[in-house]
């Protein structure tokens, strides 16, 4: 059965001890934020949190969607696979060749599902316009302000709704909105989203565009505006199909759209196409470092409506794991599915694992059946919506569980030969990407890990996994620049050599593994991560994330070579990258972390805050909260 009200869905979490009550205040200014992020990073995702003392009539709640059990309990399945499933059963019975009359009769009751789940229009007021505010002041909700150089307090759990004035067709989006007064905030659209080719469309027509935004409600409303859906798909049938109960709609009070008649708030304005934009950010974002200002359109409230019982939700982003990683898995699995039917039937299996927030890394295992068919899979998922923002596409196929990355690690060790199965693309990058020399288009690469076919080339992997003696021994000699190295992983058989470099000493990543390389007489790694002196290398997950947010593969995906001979080394260079030793022109941005008033203003009031135990801020064990007092941060030191 479907929520009725975020506040039921709450209320199962808490029966279910998925949930934890705090009732001491907790500060919506970055003290929420670091608790949660307390919370989200524990085995799992931890519980959901509800703040009951905002210092505000609304209590907050976090981390909903933070754990594969709370995502799946959301949209009221077990699994988020019960949700492929029931789209593949769909997709088949529709699309599946009727040999007569009688088969083609046999659909007409799953086309008539479908309509059930198409969003109505009722009269009248709903429950989410219980209390109207036609002066509205923004100030009355508990809005967090959550890491230390955010540029002020965000909505971060928004479903944006825009229409376009041409076809009138709706768009639910999730675009995060910055407060800059009572009833002023930033609209946060890519040049890539739906809301922002309306307000292209409303630009063109000179006319003001109507928004609305609404928090609460089902979360299968909230989860459907994260969806990457096709233009033409509604959220909102979307959501109806989720939660098997179509999404009722009520009319905004200043404004010509419609809205979730049992959401919990409502945000009514408008954006001026014609107005100057705001300078908006910076804000901690899902990629783990800070997205940096620009200019967005301004949003002007005009009314606010909400719920005598309403919650506020917020969502929290930065280092992953967070609620998002969750989000994301369900994508994964709910998308897998309409990929395999419109695009690739290949496809077996997907993951886009945590370490890759959702767009930097994505690993296809696949049924091959002809040469070069790796390539073909990368191209066509690059092609794919949301999908063309991906970094590295690694391509497998065989007998190989693709969500062990450990397992996968050792089965491109084994069957890749870098100079044969990596090849180098470019094209769109995500708005939200630092590491391209240029914004929004970069480098891509495609790792082909599938056994080769007669056509391609032998099968012969050009390495073994033991004689690195001469390695260990050159490494452990004093070379400038070269900070820390670990071998863990070519002790476990795996062919990565994970290498620290100190870029204050203004020496170049690749001066320095040529000069490893020069000395080592013998074998050398398949692969060579580089990053910086203050990542520790032997915490995988988040070096794993670290390299992968950090390069552009134009710039930092390289072979190796030594003495005009191209070697199978293949070198990710995740260093963060500036002028004086790179070249690089652009602001770099720091790693999202609190700062240490934060924690200790929590760590002093963590023993009335309903926990059994004492949790350690994520944040204090990273070197880089010292390392910059900005969102953005300085230029190594020659």
């Amino acid at each position: 059965m479907p929520y009725k009200t975020l506040r039921e869905y709450v209320e199962l979490l808490d029966k279910k001890g998925d949930l934890i009550r705090i009732k001491e205040f907790v500060d919506p200014v970055l003290e929420i934020a670091e608790v949660t992020d307390r919370v989200c990073k524990q085995e799992g995702g931890g519980k959901a949190i509800l703040f009951e003392n905002t210092g505000t009539d609304f209590p907050v709640v976090t981390n909903i969607f933070g754990s594969i059990n709370r995502a799946s309990l959301a949209l009221n399945v077990n699994n988020p696979n019960d949700i492929a499933q029931q789209i593949d059963g769909f997709i088949k019975s529709v699309s599946s060749p009727k040999q007569g009359f009688l088969e083609k009769l046999r659909t007409l009751p799953t086309l008539a599902q479908v309509a059930k789940w198409l969003p109505k229009s009722i009269r009248g007021r709903g429950e989410c316009q219980q209390v109207i505010q036609i002066e509205p002041d923004l100030s009355i909700f508990p809005i967090l302000k959550c890491w230390p150089h955010d540029g002020g307090r965000f909505i971060t759990l928004p479903m944006v709704i825009t229409q376009d004035p041409n076809t009138k067709a709706r768009n639910v989006g999730m675009y995060r909105m910055q407060i800059f007064d009572s009833n002023l905030t930033g609209m946060h659209w890519h040049r890539h989203k739906t809301g922002a080719r309306h307000f292209a469309e409303y630009k063109k027509r000179g006319d003001l565009m109507p928004v609305a935004v609404a928090l609460g409600g089902d979360p299968a409303y909230t989860y459907s505006a994260t969806a990457p859906l096709p233009d033409n798909i509604d959220e909102f049938l979307f959501a109806g199909f989720l939660r098997k109960k179509r999404v009722e709609l009520v009319k905004c009070i200043t404004i010509e759209l419609d809205v979730p008649s049992d959401a919990d708030i409502i945000i009514e304005g408008y954006v001026d196409p014609m107005e100057d934009p705001i300078w908006e950010g910076p804000f901690g974002d899902h990629t783990g470092f800070y997205s940096l200002a620009d200019w967005y359109p301004k949003f002007h409230v005009t009314c606010i409506t909400y719920r005598k019982d309403a919650i506020y939700p917020a969502t929290l982003v930065g280092i992953p794991p967070m609620e998002d990683t969750y989000i994301a898995k369900l994508t994964e699995r709910i998308f897998l599915s309409p990929i395999k039917f419109t695009l690739l039937p290949e496809i077996i299996d997907l993951n886009l694992p945590k370490e890759g927030v959702a767009h930097n890394i994505a690993i296809a295992k696949i049924v091959k059946t002809y040469p070069g068919q790796a390539y073909k899979v990368a191209s066509a998922l690059w092609g794919a919506g949301q999908m063309m923002f991906n970094k590295i596409v690694i391509v497998v196929d065989g007998d190989i569980d693709i969500q062990n990355v450990l397992e996968v690690a050792k089965y491109i060790s084994d069957s890749v030969v870098p100079q044969r199965d990596i090849l180098l693309w470019r094209g769109p990058l995500d708005v939200l990407d630092h590491a391209s020399a240029k914004a929004h288009i970069g480098g891509k690469v495609v790792i082909d890990a599938t056994r080769k076919l007669p056509e391609e080339s032998p099968n012969e992997t050009s390495h073994t996994n033991d004689g690195y003696e001469n390695l260990y021994e050159v490494l452990s000699r004093k070379h400038v620049g070269l900070y820390d190295f670990n071998t863990n992983l070519l002790k476990q058989g795996i062919s990565v050599l994970l290498v620290s470099i100190d870029k204050s000493l203004n020496v170049q990543v690749k001066t320095i593994i040529q000069q490893i390389i020069g000395a080592v007489d013998g074998q050398f790694p398949k692969f060579v991560a580089v990053v910086d002196k203050e990542m520790k290398l032997n915490e995988m997950s988040l070096l794993t994330w670290y390299l992968s947010a950090n390069i552009d593969a134009e710039r930092d995906c390289y072979f190796i070579e030594k003495g005009g001979t191209r070697l199978p080394c293949f070198v990710f260079d995740g260093t963060r990258k500036c002028y004086p030793v790179d070249n690089f022109s652009r602001d770099w941005p720091a790693v999202v972390v609190s700062s240490n008033e934060t924690i200790e203003r929590v760590n002093k009031k963590w023993e009335n805050l309903s926990f059994k135990n004492f949790i350690e801020s994520p944040s204090s064990r990273f070197v880089y909260r010292d390392e910059t007092d900005s969102a953005i941060v300085k230029p190594y030191v020659k």
